[in-house]
């Protein structure tokens, strides 16, 4: 829609985490775009109310010009559960009011309703145990989109991880890493950081997939057969990355001057680095989609849900970082 003030949907889900109270938090300061929380208007007042916080709720509505968010109020589009829902206790029986959330907020995307999503946690148990199949939000609304490569990126301030496998078992990572996957990955990863964050020439670093590197082939010859002939043809497209290189070495510091963004392998070989360094304030990005979509760096967190002692730093982030890529985006359609 490429408003002057960005309008950014907010899905609540799972209804039993700490969702709900997060979103709470975000009334808590006013924002440079109007923020339209997808979700049940009575479990959010609920859950003000259990936690004491004085929060106002607004009907949602699309007709109007955008305004800004102003502090002490949410606006909500509301979308009524179910069934009833106690802090921490998970309820099959939301499983599909979840979905439904995330289906109508990204219609709202693709239709121009919206300028971007962020997503609060989900719990995939509960969605499956509701009988529908579902593996995470990244691949969930790429089916939606109809993108068939949607790309994986953590950002912790200056550091940007993304990654060519995400939740695969580790036996079945090597059959994974294959020309055609390193390079579309990496030609996303270098099209979203340009269209998205507005860096006109990214330079990416490419992690190899064994101890170190492959070791010339002697670990295995992925690097080899594999990554480096994705890197060579990424060239050749006028891209600036540099690898494959040893990932236990490519976060050190010196190593990571002037670079945009790390692209590694598989989940557990760039996240933990990232997590380490911004767990709490992480975000985490879906580039190859259509729409733009931020959502935070933890999980659903039953245990904290009620208590009033979750973090709500990293959702603030992913609408920080959001009404960036808004911004961002509507500049250069302009």
């Amino acid at each position: 829609m490429a408003a002057a003030i960005p309008r950014i949907v907010i899905t609540t889900g799972e209804p039993a985490g700490i969702g709900p109270e997060l979103i709470l938090e975000l009334a808590r300061q006013p924002w440079p775009a109007e923020l339209v929380i997808f979700g049940d208007a009575r479990l959010l007042a609920s859950r003000a109310r259990l936690l004491g916080r004085q929060v106002g709720i607004a009907e949602f509505q699309a007709e109007a010009p955008p305004v800004p968010a102003r502090p002490g109020r949410l606006v909500v589009a509301d979308l009524p559960l179910p069934s009833p829902v106690v802090p921490g206790r998970l309820d099959p029986r939301n499983g599909p009011w979840v979905l439904e959330l995330l289906r109508e907020a990204c219609a709202g995307c693709q239709q121009g309703l919206f300028d971007a999503l962020v997503t609060a946690p989900v719990h995939k148990g509960a969605i499956n145990d509701a009988g529908m199949p579902f593996t995470g939000h990244t691949e969930f609304l790429a089916q939606l989109t109809g993108s068939p490569n949607p790309v994986m990126l953590l950002v912790a301030g200056p550091l940007r991880v993304a990654l060519v496998t995400t939740h695969l078992p580790l036996r079945d990572v090597p059959a994974a890493i294959t020309r055609q996957r390193v390079e579309t990955t990496g030609r996303i990863l270098a099209d979203g950081l340009r269209r998205r964050f507005g860096i006109a020439a990214p330079r990416i670093v490419v992690l190899g997939l064994k101890p170190p590197a492959g070791e010339s082939g002697h670990l295995g010859t992925e690097e080899i057969d594999e990554i480096s002939p994705a890197l060579e043809s990424l060239r050749a497209q006028g891209l600036a990355v540099t690898g494959p290189i040893p990932a236990d070495t490519a976060f050190i510091a010196a190593n990571l001057e002037g670079v945009d963004a790390v692209l590694a392998m598989f989940h557990d070989q760039g996240l933990p680095v990232l997590k380490h360094r911004g767990f709490g304030s992480a975000v985490n990005v879906t580039l190859g989609l259509p729409i733009i979509r931020t959502s935070v760096d933890h999980g659903t967190a039953l245990d904290l849900a009620g208590t009033g002692r979750a973090d709500a730093g990293s959702l603030r982030a992913a609408v920080e970082l959001a009404i960036q890529m808004a911004v961002e985006t509507s500049l250069r359609r302009a």
